[in-house]
């Protein structure tokens, strides 16, 4: 199904709609219930208004255009095999963030934390589609797009606690996970720095096929980011050249409401972000964060979309983060009510309910995965923190280009060794 396409099966629910002149289904931009205050926010609406400026395949589409109904077995979104894996992928994001708190208010990990609790549906919904070939760029929000994308637990939580054995031996920590093994090119702790190396590793992707002509190329990068980069530069500039060179790349938008402490409403012009795709001449998707199996459908068109040659997709998932901005935030600017509201829409407890209203599985089945998580998580913290700390010869690793450079003196071994190095009196 493409984006442009609506059929019968498409239920529109509050946001409004006009036709363009080729009868393409286009949102307004009269008020609807987008977000969780925007009681407070006031849209002037714009009967004339036509998204569909370029061709008829661009255009906005809210999440209603993805609202389906599914009343037969037949119908059914995913298998029982689909439902487990992606269960277990959320379930055992969410266990490992929480064990990250106990481990960090235990002292075992430092600097800043960023969790990702409630925000599980965008990582299953779109990772868990990929091949291996397939590259992700993540932020400083990075642990479950990490683990969604393969890395091992193990891996992932020794590199939290600066240990050997980490994916980056320690060196990366919280915010800047990577695994070449993977194809997790990285988290990023500035907000969009991503997105340009994203945007890269893409071309890549599209250079290997049309220029090297390795026809079996057909990788998708997918580059996650929050509300927050939305208003940055460097979002506009790789969304420009992504849709000009027609790059295999999806950009998903993790919009948790809050960039820190601030309220997206108050900091954005247009909250509508998936709008800005259709600028560019690229889709752009609005779809509800909260539930995997929306996730999961919008993901697959818009990574088939990629892998043909088609071009990029924007993605807007409205999310909302159960935790502050990260374990050192109190979290006491966002309203109580908006966060019970959000909370009760838990995407964990809502696949869970349909898994087993459907008849795909049991409760003791979703039992036994939560209790094998369990076990991953206590594996993993027992693992890291009988791992060895990195050596102080590492500190200069991956930093000099020349070996025999100022990192590493004419013997071979590393300057830091030297206790005159400290003091400042060894001969450079």
């Amino acid at each position: 199904m493409a984006f442009s396409a609506p059929t019968a099966n498409f239920t529109p629910l509050n946001t409004p709609f006009l036709r363009s002149h080729d009868n393409t289904l286009v949102s307004s931009l009269s008020p609807s219930p987008f977000f969780g205050s925007t009681a407070k926010l006031r849209l002037s609406s714009s009967p004339n208004f036509n998204l569909h400026r370029r061709s008829g395949s661009v255009v906005a589409v809210s999440e209603a255009v993805k609202e389906k109904k599914f009343k037969s077995t037949r119908n059914l979104l995913i298998t029982k095999e689909e439902g487990l894996e992606l269960y277990e992928d959320m379930v055992l994001g969410r266990a490992f963030e929480d064990m990250c708190a106990q481990m960090y208010y235990r002292g075992k990990m430092f600097g800043f934390v960023h969790l990702y609790n409630g925000q599980e549906a965008v990582s299953t919904g779109f990772i868990k589609l990929l091949k291996l070939q397939d590259s992700v760029v993540s932020t400083y929000r990075d642990h479950v797009h990490a683990l969604s994308k393969g890395v091992p637990a193990r891996a992932v939580m020794s590199e939290l606690f600066g240990k050997t054995t980490g994916c980056c031996r320690g060196q990366g920590g919280s915010m800047h996970m990577f695994s070449r093994e993977h194809n997790l090119l990285g988290g990023f702790a500035f907000i969009g720095e991503g997105i340009p190396v994203a945007t890269g590793a893409a071309f890549t992707s599209k250079y290997k096929r049309e220029v090297l002509k390795e026809a079996d190329c057909d990788h998708v990068t997918l580059a996650f980011f929050g509300d927050g980069t939305c208003n940055n530069g460097q979002f506009f500039e790789c969304l420009n050249m992504a849709a000009l060179w027609k790059l295999p790349i999806v950009f998903v938008v993790e919009n948790n409401l809050w960039a820190i402490g601030m309220s997206h409403l108050r900091s954005t012009s247009d909250p509508q972000i998936y709008k800005k795709g259709p600028a560019f001449g690229m889709p752009g998707v609005h779809v509800d964060g909260m539930d995997v199996l929306k996730v999961r459908e919008v993901a697959k068109d818009a990574i088939a979309r990629a892998r043909r040659g088609e071009g990029p997709t924007l993605v807007e998932c409205e999310t909302y983060r159960f935790r502050g901005h990260s374990l050192a935030d109190p979290d006491e600017l966002r309203d109580p009510d908006e966060k019970a509201r959000y909370a009760m829409r838990d995407p964990i407890a809502a696949l869970k309910k349909y898994i087993i209203e459907n008849n795909l599985a049991s409760e003791a089945e979703l039992k036994a995965i939560d209790k094998k998580i369990d076990e991953v998580v206590e594996d993993a913290v027992e693992f890291a923190d009988e791992s060895p700390v990195p050596p102080r010869s590492q500190l200069l690793e991956n930093v000099f280009a020349d070996p025999k450079g100022f990192g590493i003196g004419p013997d071979g071994r590393y300057r830091c060794e030297d206790p005159k190095f400290t003091q400042g009196t060894a001969h450079v």
